[in-house]
């Protein structure tokens, strides 16, 4: 049994903790992603809105684009991380991304983050 199995509220709060994560080391690395405002609240709000997006609206874009993540052997997966997280800055107007090269970068940041946690937390 893995740790990580703690019910849907659970993976949601790990899945908001690794968003805002994944936001906040993305606008760290690179100066086209910017929080306007101050604190951690635009932080942990910006990952909550990219956590409702990845938990929604998520699964249809992969439904939607199954047959290009195929043929790309699972590499189309980016574009659509990226546009999530395009998303998500234009949903929440304190998360500034200036371009979807930015949104990208920050996805495959996001999805970094999100592989070392899950592997944390898993019980061996």
């Amino acid at each position: 049994m893995k740790a990580m199995n703690g019910g849907f509220v659970g993976r949601f709060l790990i899945r908001w903790l690794v968003c805002g994560l994944g936001l906040w080391i993305a606008a760290s690395l690179t100066s086209s992603i910017h929080f306007g405002g101050s604190g951690a609240g635009v932080i942990i709000v910006a990952g909550l809105i990219l956590a409702v997006i990845n938990a929604i609206i998520k699964p249809i874009l992969v439904l939607l684009a199954f047959p290009a993540v195929i043929l790309s052997l699972g590499l189309f997966m980016i574009v659509i991380n990226g546009l999530t997280v395009a998303l998500a800055g234009y949903l929440y107007d304190p998360l500034q991304i200036s371009s979807f090269w930015a949104a990208l970068f920050a996805g495959i940041i996001i999805g970094v983050v999100n592989l070392l946690v899950s592997t944390i937390l898993e019980e061996k």
